[in-house]
């Protein structure tokens, strides 16, 4: 496999601009587990083996069990998730898809149990960084270095 284009060496600015909405999202607030939750539903859903590699690594290091990292993409049929931890898992597949459904009243209304007006945009942007992460990964030709 090879790299199509190293968007950074091509575009400083672009990927300059890219780790300005990262630095945004963790200067925030939102707890970082939750973060890296965000990151692998969303890289899931996009088929984005760059970001799930670099991810799941990064839950892992952060001393989350394998089984919650493993568990991820069949959250709703695995007990070991917070309520809080759905909420962000339902509304990250909501705006990752949303031309198929947008984000409906009762999935606002559970996230909004959890989270204040101010949090929930957080949580939106945080869905639209990865999500451009993605895309530009999957674009590029970016894929997970061999060990």
């Amino acid at each position: 496999m090879e790299v199509r284009i190293n968007h950074g060496a091509v575009y400083p600015e672009a990927y300059q601009t890219m780790l300005k909405l990262e630095g945004f999202i963790k200067s925030s607030g939102l707890d970082p587990i939750l973060y890296e939750f965000i990151k692998i539903r969303s890289s899931q859903i996009n088929g984005c083996a760059f970001c799930l590699d670099m991810h799941t690594r990064d839950l892992r290091k952060m001393g989350e069990t394998e089984q919650r990292v493993f568990l991820i993409s069949a959250w709703r049929e695995a007990p070991f998730y917070t309520a809080k931890e759905r909420a962000v898992l339902e509304l990250t597949e909501a705006v990752t898809t949303i031309s198929t459904h947008g984000v409906p009243q009762d999935l606002y209304d559970r996230v909004r149990e959890h989270f204040d007006e101010r949090e929930f945009v957080t949580l939106i942007m945080a869905i639209n960084t990865i999500n451009a992460w993605n895309r530009i990964a999957i674009s590029t030709g970016m894929f997970p270095a061999a060990e």
